[in-house]
């Protein structure tokens, strides 16, 4: 549902959270929110159907919501009759998706402006996933595949430097010490994971040292890890010898071990240190102040991992492909349809989840005129996947989407 950037990033009120700690149990605390989006723009919350108070019905309604093309084209749906009902036909249009809402507000974007003849003023990203075969979690099911390993380091070394992990002299500048270690990620790094089982023993070692010094990970466990470690792998690691688990969504967020002797993480901190106030301040909030839902369950997310059709058939193609979902294919088609439309990313340093390197990567490899790359802005943050989390990153985001839509509006 939509209720984490609502209530906690542009929505007119906000839940007052622990910053990088587990947020003490309610009464939790609903405060006007001086970061509202309101300033810049109108703002339309869509909770995905069969989450929030909505529900799906009809026959075959699974196969008709629960998939990434059924879901773009529900979305689709629901915008243009939404323009249609409150007369917004001309007003200047944006999407704003947060983590899946990336891999929709691509899938979006095309079917817009394929299928409903809607341009639009621009797309923000918040926390990016476009193509999943670059997701570091469990990628070890992928063998062959590296490159999420790569695009997953900076984050790591991000991640140590915070925990101070990196030894007795850490580097000073992190900013300098992360464009090291991606500059490190796509050269060395990627040639060694290149060579596979044929890398000389010399380089193998060097290799372990390195990242050792930019993950704070012990030699050994590197090695017999050989050289790959994913998301999970190093949440659960990082921190083992204090007995904590790394948060995945923000690394800056620690919890107890649930197994200490679990190759993984076995939960993620951050959403155990924010979930229960989010879920019960709006729960309380659509209530008690907005007077709606009294007598509906409200459903933050449902489980339907199993249910869910992963197959996309991205533009040009006749039928959804069986692979790994990629919709980078989407957002280029979109860029090329509408060379007005801007993009904007946003990113934190701290997500394990959909780490922030993985974005800038995507992002330069979309299928485009190079020309057109000028319509993309990057902006990084020193928070996670709930950038807004951490209130100065709070402020930034609404500063930044803010100037974005001010500067993508047309002013005829």
């Amino acid at each position: 549902a939509s209720l984490w950037l609502h209530l906690g990033a542009f929505g007119p009120r906000r839940v007052v959270t622990s910053d990088n700690g587990h947020t003490p149990a309610a009464p939790y605390q609903l405060v006007n929110n001086d970061q509202s989006l309101l300033d810049a723009s109108d703002l339309v919350f869509i909770d995905a159907p069969g989450t929030g108070f909505s529900r799906i019905a009809g026959p075959d309604r699974e196969k008709s919501f629960y998939g990434i093309d059924a879901d773009g084209h529900a979305f689709a749906e629901f915008i243009s009759q939404f323009l249609g009902r409150y007369n917004r036909w001309n007003a200047p249009k944006y999407l704003f998706g947060e983590s899946y809402g990336t891999t929709r507000s691509a899938v979006l974007a095309n079917l817009l402006e394929h299928d409903y003849n809607i341009d639009l003023n621009g797309v923000m990203l918040l926390s990016q996933i476009l193509a999943f075969d670059l997701s570091p979690d469990r990628v070890e099911n992928n063998p062959g595949v590296d490159l999420a390993y790569e695009l997953a380091l900076p984050t790591y070394a991000a991640t140590a430097w915070y925990h101070h992990k990196l030894g007795a002299r850490p580097p000073a500048d992190l900013g300098a010490f992360l464009g090291q270690v991606e500059h490190f990620a796509l050269t060395e790094y990627a040639a060694a994971l290149a060579q596979g089982a044929m890398l000389p023993d010399a380089d193998r070692a060097a290799i372990v040292r390195r990242l050792h010094e930019y993950t704070g990970l012990p030699e050994d466990y590197i090695s017999r890890a050989d050289l790959r470690v994913d998301g999970h792998e190093f949440s659960k690691t990082l921190q083992a010898d204090d007995g904590l688990t790394t948060g995945r969504l923000d690394a800056r967020f620690s919890g107890p071990d649930l197994d200490p002797l679990s190759k993984g993480a076995q939960y993620d901190p951050q959403s155990a240190a924010l979930g229960s106030a989010y879920v019960s301040s709006f729960n309380d909030y659509a209530r008690r102040v907005l007077k709606y839902g009294a007598d509906r369950a409200f459903k933050p997310s449902i489980r339907i991992y199993q249910s869910w059709n992963s197959q996309h058939r991205p533009p040009g193609a006749r039928m959804a492909l069986p692979q790994t979902a990629n919709v980078l294919p989407d957002l280029a088609a979109a860029m090329k349809m509408n060379p007005t439309l801007k993009v904007q990313l946003n990113t934190g340093v701290y997500d394990l989840a959909t780490p922030y390197f993985q974005g800038v990567y995507e992002l330069r490899h979309l299928p485009m005129e190079r020309r057109l790359q000028s319509n993309i802005e990057i902006r990084t943050y020193q928070s996670g996947h709930m950038v807004y989390a951490h209130a100065s990153a709070l402020a930034e985001l609404h500063a930044n989407a803010a100037d974005f839509i001010r500067r993508t509006e047309n002013p005829h």
